[in-house]
């Protein structure tokens, strides 16, 4: 492996992600790759520190090509991987899109959820983390069908009605929300529910829609009957204080 820094002339004439012959990744000018580390969670920049040898490059030519980064906040590794754009005698070309082949894990306060409503939705994220996007969309179903169950008949037309309140805040896209309205409120008793297929990016609206209708639903609730309670506690103490006994006298 070879050295991954730059002289400021070399910084400057760099245009495109690639690997010279020196074995160095040179990104674009100015930019540092930014992104959130699966280890820590931080959102952050990441350094090169592993890249493949540019002579096996051009003797194997790989159409991908993974590159070690090391996270700047927990120092811990970050493998990427790369498509191969172009060859040349004096460049190894990558596009500038990159895939993680370790992905942060989404996370939910499922607190407040009903046990059920809980188990299905830990098991949505662990979908939709590991980049299963239809598997994700099939548990985000369950998660709404015990959703209906445990909010009955009345809470079901106030999810719908919330749902329509996130289009209308999100503004979004017509087909977007057709195809997540179909997701969550499909009919249980057809034998082919027909969910629909989603892209990454349908995927990732329909997971902060649900985030959403679960913490207006419960995380909200929850939170404010546990400041009420505590409030209440304090001022029943403050309006009760505990009454303090004289000690006898010693003689």
């Amino acid at each position: 492996m070879g050295r991954l820094w730059l002289s400021d002339q070399e910084q400057r004439n760099a245009t495109v992600p690639h690997i010279d012959p020196e074995n160095r990744l040179i990104c674009e000018q100015g930019k540092r790759l930014v992104l959130t580390c699966p280890h820590c969670q931080a959102l952050a920049h990441v350094s090169p520190v592993a890249v493949p040898r540019f002579e096996e490059l051009q003797s194997y030519r790989p159409a991908q090509i993974g590159v070690v980064f090391r996270c700047d906040a927990c120092l811990a590794p970050i493998f990427l991987r790369f498509s191969a754009r172009a060859y040349g005698p004096t460049r190894v070309e990558l596009a500038p899109q990159f895939a993680e082949v370790e992905r942060p894990r989404e996370r939910f306060d499922c607190t407040y959820l009903p046990e059920d409503v809980e188990l299905l939705f830990k098991e949505a994220l662990t979908c939709f983390s590991g980049g299963a996007y239809n598997a994700f969309a099939s548990m985000c179903r369950r998660t709404a069908q015990a959703l209906f169950s445990d909010l009955g008949e009345a809470g079901k037309l106030r999810l719908f009605d919330a749902l329509n309140e996130v289009r209308d805040i999100a503004a979004l896209a017509p087909d977007t929300f057709a195809k997540i309205r179909s997701v969550l409120f499909g009919i249980a008793s057809d034998p082919r529910p027909g969910i629909p297929l989603l892209e990454s990016h349908e995927a990732g609206v329909l997971l902060e829609v649900m985030k959403d209708l679960l913490y207006q639903t419960y995380v909200r609730r929850g939170r404010l009957q546990q400041a009420m309670r505590v409030r209440r506690f304090f001022y029943e103490e403050a309006r009760n204080p505990p009454r303090v006994s004289s000690l006898p006298n010693a003689g």
